[in-house]
Order: C-alpha cells, then sequence, then structure tokens
C-alpha cells in the first residue's frame, strides 16, 4: 500500500507463553456483563454525539475513551462482587475490546445515520430557512423526522457497511500495515491495562497514558473556559502566526487529539497533510477567491456550493478518489496475480526461513502469533459477500417505501458503489484517522439528486446522502475496531459479531436519543445552541444537484478533473520509481484532507510529527517505548472531556469568558 507503520508495533509488549494459552475462545470474548456495559455506555455515547452533531457538526473519535471507560466499569463492578464473596470470572483485554468495539458500533450510528444531517435536511424548518422563493426549494420535498420510519431505515441500512470490507480486513490490517490511529492508541491502553508480562515497561507505559491522559483532560477543559458562545472563541481561534495567515486557517489550536494523531502516524502521512494545507489554503483558495465575481457570484455565503465552498468540497472528493480508486485496483490486481500462481504465493508466506538474531526472531514470533489469533477465526468471502447481496436486496425493497422519488434501481445503484467509496474511507481513516464519511456522502446525494430531476431530486438525493453515509462509516469503523483487535489478541470473528450486536443497539438507541433532543429543544434554529450546520448545507447541495455539474461554479470540474489525474500520477510514481525516492512522495489521500477541514489540522499533526523526531534524536529507545503512550493519552484526554462538555451543554452551561483575536483599533 505504500505507507509502513511507524510506531504501532513496537508498542505491543511482548506475548508471554503464558498469556498465548490464556487467550479464550471467540465466543468467551463476548460476556452478558460485556454486552450490559456496551448497553449502558451506548446510550450515554449517542447522547454525546448527538450534541455534538447538532452543535458543531464534528465528532472526535471516541474509541479510547470506550475502552478505558469499559474496563473501569467492568472492572468497578467485579471489585464489588469479589469484596461481596462472590465469584468473578477473569476480565479479559479480549473482553474490553469487543466492550469498546459494540459501543463505538453503537454511537457511531447517532454519528452517520443523518440524523444531524440528511434528516434535518428534509425537515420543514429547514425548507423554510433556506427560503420558499429560493430556486429549487419545494414545499413537496418535505419529510419531518420520525421515530418509526427512522427506526426502520436504520436497521434496513446499517448493517450492509459492515459486510463490505470484511474480506478486505487481511488487506488492510495485515498487508498494507495501515496505521489507524485511535485503533491502535485504543489497543495500547488496553494492553496497559491488562498486561501480565514485562510488567515495569508496561506499568511506566501505564502511568506515561494516564499522566498525558490527565493532561490532555486538564488542558482541554482550560480551554472550554475561554470558547465562550459561537464559534470565534478561545485557544481553538488562536491567531499563532498572525492574523493574515490565520484567516487561511494557518494556526495551532492547541488540539491535543491532532498532536497526538501526528505521535502516532507515519511521518510522511503528516508532511503529506501539511502539504496539502499548503497547496489548498496556501495557493489553491486564495488565488480562487480572486476570480469572485468572474468565477462565481461574490455575494454568496461560506457554504454555499456555488461558491468557493463548491471548489472546496468537489476537488478533495477528486483527489481522494483518484487516490482510493487506483489502491483499490491494485490491491485487486495483485489478489488476482496470487490467486492464479499459487507458488509465489506459498513462496512469500513463511517467515522463518532466514537466521535472525534473537530480538528480531522474537518480533516475528509475536506478530506471527497475532497474525494466527487474527486470521484463526476468519470470515468467510462467501458469506460476506452473500450477506452484502442479500441486506442490499432488502434495503432495495424497503427503502423506496420510506422514500418513494428513492427509487429501487437508485438504491440498487448506491450499493453497487458503495464498496469502492467504502474502501477509500476506511484507507484514508487507516492513514490520517480521519474519517470523510459525509464527504463521500454527498457524491451520492450530488448523483442521486441529479438523476432524479426536479421532480423529487432533493427528498431523494438526501435519503442517498443517508444511505452512503452509514455504509462508508460502519466499513471504517469496523477496520478500526479490525485494527484494535489484531493489536489485543483479539478473535476477528467476535470482532465482527459485536460490532453486529453493537449495531443492532445503536438503530434503537440512536433514535431514541435523538428523540428527546427532537422533542425537547429548538432543533434547527439559526438562534439556538442546536443549529445543525450540515441540515441546510445538504439541502442546498441537494437543490444545486437537480441542475447538475452545469451548476458548478467556473472551472470548477476541469480542477477536478486535473485533481484526480494527479492523484493517479503520485501513485503510479509511488509504485514505480525505488523505495529510496518513492518514500519522499507524498500520500494524495491526506493531502486532501485539510482541503476543506482547514490548515490548522495539518499544523497540529506536523507539530506531532516534529516532537516525535526531536524525540527520537534525543533518545531514540525512550521514544519507541512511550511515544505511542504519549500519543494515547493525549487523544484518550481530549476525547473524554466531550462527555462533560456535553453535560454542561445540554444543562445549557456556557463558557464563561469569549477570548477573542482582532486586529488592533486605532483611536
Amino acid at each position: 500500500m505504500g505507507t509502513e507503520v511507524e510506531v504501532s508495533e513496537p508498542l505491543i509488549e511482548k506475548i508471554t507463553a503464558e498469556e498465548d494459552q490464556l487467550i479464550p475462545e471467540w465466543k468467551d470474548q463476548i460476556t452478558i456483563r460485556g454486552l450490559a456495559v456496551s448497553a449502558i455506555m451506548g446510550t450515554l455515547f449517542c447522547i454525546i454525539t448527538h450534541r455534538l452533531n447538532l452543535t458543531v457538526g464534528i465528532i472526535p473519535s471516541l474509541n479510547i475513551a470506550a475502552g478505558l471507560l469499559g474496563f473501569l466499569s467492568v472492572k468497578s463492578w467485579t471489585s464489588f462482587l469479589s469484596k461481596l464473596g462472590f465469584s468473578t470470572k477473569p476480565f479479559t483485554r479480549q473482553e474490553n475490546t469487543v466492550i469498546q468495539t459494540c459501543v463505538v458500533a453503537c454511537y457511531g450510528l447517532a454519528a452517520s445515520g443523518g440524523f444531524g444531517s440528511s434528516f434535518l435536511a428534509m425537515d420543514k424548518r429547514t425548507y423554510k430557512l433556506i427560503g420558499t422563493e429560493y430556486p429549487g426549494n419545494r414545499a413537496e420535498d418535505v419529510k419531518n423526522p420520525g421515530l418509526g420510519w427512522m427506526i426502520v431505515f436504520m436497521f434496513v441500512v446499517s448493517f450492509v457497511g459492515l459486510f463490505s470490507l470484511v474480506a478486505l480486513r487481511k488487506v488492510m490490517i495485515l498487508d498494507g500495515k495501515l496505521t489507524y490511529p485511535s485503533g491502535t492508541a485504543t489497543a495500547v491502553l488496553i494492553n496497559g491495562f491488562h498486561t501480565n508480562a514485562g510488567a515495569e515497561l508496561a506499568g511506566m507505559q501505564v502511568r506515561c497514558i494516564g499522566k498525558y491522559l490527565s493532561i490532555s483532560f486538564l488542558c482541554s477543559s482550560f480551554k472550554w473556559f475561554f470558547s465562550g458562545v459561537g464559534d470565534s472563541c478561545g485557544f481553538d481561534n488562536f491567531p499563532s502566526f498572525g492574523l493574515i495567515l490565520f484567516k487561511n486557517t494557518f494556526y495551532f489550536d492547541f488540539s491535543p487529539t491532532y498532536v497526538g494523531c501526528g505521535l502516532i502516524c507515519p511521518r510522511i502521512v503528516n508532511c503529506s497533510v501539511l502539504l496539502g494545507a499548503i497547496v489548498s489554503w496556501g495557493f489553491l483558495w486564495p488565488y480562487i477567491s480572486q476570480h469572485a465575481g468572474d468565477w462565481y457570484p461574490a455575494d454568496l455565503g461560506n457554504s454555499d456550493f456555488k461558491g468557493l465552498y463548491g471548489y472546496k468540497v468537489f476537488i478533495a472528493i477528486s483527489l481522494i478518489l483518484g487516490d482510493g480508486l487506483y489502491n483499490l485496483i491494485k490491491i485487486i490486481s495483485v489478489t488476482f496475480k496470487e490467486l492464479c500462481n499459487k507458488r509465489t504465493k506459498v513462496s512469500k508466506l513463511p517467515i522463518d526461513n532466514e537466521i535472525q538474531d534473537t530480538e528480531s526472531s522474537r518480533l516475528l514470533i509475536d506478530q506471527k502469533k497475532r497474525e494466527n489469533v487474527f486470521l484463526k477465526d476468519g470470515i468467510p468471502t462467501w458469506f460476506a459477500a452473500s450477506g452484502y447481496v442479500g441486506l442490499a436486496a432488502i434495503s432495495t425493497a424497503t427503502i423506496p417505501t420510506i422514500f418513494p422519488p428513492l427509487k429501487w434501481y437508485l438504491v440498487l445503484l448506491l450499493y453497487l458503489i458503495a464498496p469502492a467509496l467504502a474502501f477509500c474511507n476506511s484507507y484514508g481513516a487507516g492513514l490520517t484517522d480521519c474519517s470523510l464519511s459525509l464527504t463521500y456522502a454527498k457524491i451520492g446525494l450530488f448523483i442521486i439528486a441529479s438523476l432524479v430531476g426536479t421532480n423529487g431530486g432533493v427528498i431523494a438525493g438526501l435519503a442517498a446522502c443517508g444511505v452512503m453515509m452509514s455504509i462508508v462509516s460502519t466499513a471504517a469503523d469496523l477496520m478500526q475496531d479490525f485494527k484494535t483487535g489484531y493489536l489485543t489478541l483479539s478473535s476477528a470473528k467476535s470482532m465482527f459479531v459485536s460490532q453486529l450486536l453493537g449495531t443492532a443497539m445503536g438503530c434503537v438507541f440512536a433514535p431514541l436519543t435523538f428523540w428527546m433532543y427532537w422533542t425537547a429543544f429548538d432543533i434547527g434554529s439559526p438562534d439556538g445552541p442546536y443549529k445543525a450546520p450540515y441540515a441546510v448545507i445538504l439541502r442546498e447541495m441537494a437543490i444545486l444537484g437537480i441542475e447538475g455539474f452545469s451548476e458548478l461554479p467556473k472551472h470548477c470540474l476541469a480542477l477536478c478533473c486535473g485533481f484526480f489525474v494527479a492523484a493517479l500520477v503520485i501513485n503510479l510514481l509511488r509504485d514505480v520509481i525505488p523505495e529510496k525516492i518513492s518514500k519522499f512522495i507524498p500520500v494524495p489521500m491526506a493531502m486532501a484532507i485539510p482541503f476543506f477541514v482547514g490548515a490548522y489540522l495539518a499544523i497540529d499533526m506536523f507539530v506531532g510529527t516534529v516532537i516525535l523526531f526531536i524525540w527520537e534524536r534525543i533518545n531514540r529507545k525512550d521514544s519507541e517505548d512511550y511515544a505511542g503512550a504519549v500519543a494515547s493519552g493525549l487523544i484518550c484526554g481530549d476525547g473524554i472531556w466531550t462527555m462533560p462538555s456535553a453535560v454542561l451543554s445540554i444543562f445549557s452551561i456556557n463558557p464563561p469568558i469569549c477570548m477573542y483575536f482582532g486586529p488592533t483599533v486605532s483611536s
């Protein structure tokens, strides 16, 4: 795949013979108490996720928080029962991993189910916000949220994504060695809690995680006091490099999460993200902005697809698709070649033919054990394929009854292109920890809206958006959890089953917790705390899609084609040029992330990689032992803070201070 893991493997302690023998069977990794804890935590995380979705529209990864709270919950319960004299079943890292997987699957549907985006874009309030006189905004294209149809929709679409990429788990995790930073950090945390060997180093790693978790949590809570009300206050808007660069999103926003990602992501990925920020926010967007009034109307809003925002979204999508489709075709061709040449395949399997030194041999043996556990209880390809086809058929028959404008053959079209987009999203998440499910969903929205046209195109496009977002998001979440399972010696089958169980919980809990917000608060009001920022954006995009590509800004389509071809060429160069040179060629998928997210993400991640670079020069051994622990603590502390901050918001407790930076006003 062209990207090597720099830190994740060395962070996991060596496997002892005792631990190897104590690995439970996959059925024993799923317990009643684990499912009970998962249901409680899943409900809590759904509430938090809806809160974030309806306010800022950005959901941080809560994988680590799920792993930590799962450990604390079960450990506290077993300790309590032990004090009462009851015997309890040992709490293993595999059970901890299953709980984390189940919780992530549950709250993931609150994030990707369309509750803060496509569903709200259909409702009457959003229709009125855009304006009854807005061209293409019809009163007929309105469907208000309903608890019954939302639960049915969740059940018919949410399981399909789990079957779309499960057959590629070996390719993504073992062959591609994708990092999946949150999945790796979660594994480090869980292994640290459950280690029985290497006690001294493991104990120090756990203390390191706790130290930086506390620092990150306190840092996030300190930032909250100055974040005020609105989007322009606090350290998240600190003009680190001056106000001019700040306007182009070049600033350090003191995000422990993305600094931690920078510590754990491969260096070439971090540098690629920074290069993408420089290309887009440093040159491309300022250049296009100079042509406002010529290439597009100058008086458009920041989220209008007929203006600069359209360039940002569609050019980024083109770059991502070029990279993802190239790697998908590459994987298919390599797999086909191996199937046709068994001798080549057999010759690559043995790992102990060469004479290795003691330490290298030990690492290879440990890696082989992990691979054996990961592949032991596999999910057959025929099962994955038949599951995808069967569930897609049920969904194809059911969805048109909920959204009549979205005909069955259009739903079928979505399921034909969804696996390719799910692969692209999972591949990108493995590199940068960013799941761009909404970005890929916009592709489905635009295509379907343009195919249906004026009569029902808005509802059909928004419904397609929800279908696509669910598929690509759940596929990426599953692969992230597979990474955690691989590093914690958990069975792939137990991971898959727990993902199914968590998804079933989410199909009920996510709509119910959203309904709580919908009935209790004024959702979508531009003057209230729950503005649901993506609702208006997606409805406007659906209206734009009705007119097709002709409504895109001037030269937008040509630029999209250019960046798509550039992504293909860059990947081709990475494969044909010698490795000593190709390792410096950027990753297009990573470059695309800041195109519409902003350059601040690249600054944060680059700070992380600079810290690691300096640390390696000062003490390489310590950096290898503790870099992942530091990264895990930073990501975890910031993620845990989202829970108390969400609770504060639910009770309408706002930050007391708005710290704002602006130019000096001369008297």
